[in-house]
């Protein structure tokens, strides 16, 4: 069974800096999207960050220079390190992964996700 277990969620100020952790395990497919997505109560899930098996990463307009999305095979491990913090990024960051051949945020939201880490940014 696929497993994400996320880490690294926070309190933080704005400009501040996190760095997420998602330890995975059970994705046997050979073509898996990993990514990240996040989530404010009212609103709908959006995908964050996304990348693929050979290292193609793709980010959401208002992420991209901010947040770097990385991947650690031998340790089965996913991170996404967010600099420059501002209160509209406080959300729940969920660890996702979809099987397919086409790897895209939106592709994250068909997939499975982790039980969620908090982030919050303080004006």
């Amino acid at each position: 069974a696929v497993e994400l277990v996320e880490s690294g969620g926070g309190s933080v100020q704005s400009g501040g800096s996190l760095k997420l952790s998602c330890r995975y395990s059970g994705l046997t497919y050979s073509k898996f999207c990993l990514g990240w997505i996040r989530q404010t109560p009212g609103k709908e899930r959006e995908g964050v960050a996304s990348i693929n098996e050979q290292g193609s990463s793709r980010y959401e307009e208002s992420v991209g220079g901010r947040f770097a999305i990385d991947q650690e095979n031998a340790k089965n491990t996913l991170y996404l390190k967010m600099n420059s913090l501002k209160p509209e990024d406080k959300a729940m960051y969920y660890c996702a992964a979809v099987a397919t051949d086409y790897c895209s945020r939106s592709a994250l939201m068909f997939g499975y996700s982790g039980q969620g880490t908090l982030v919050t940014v303080s004006a």
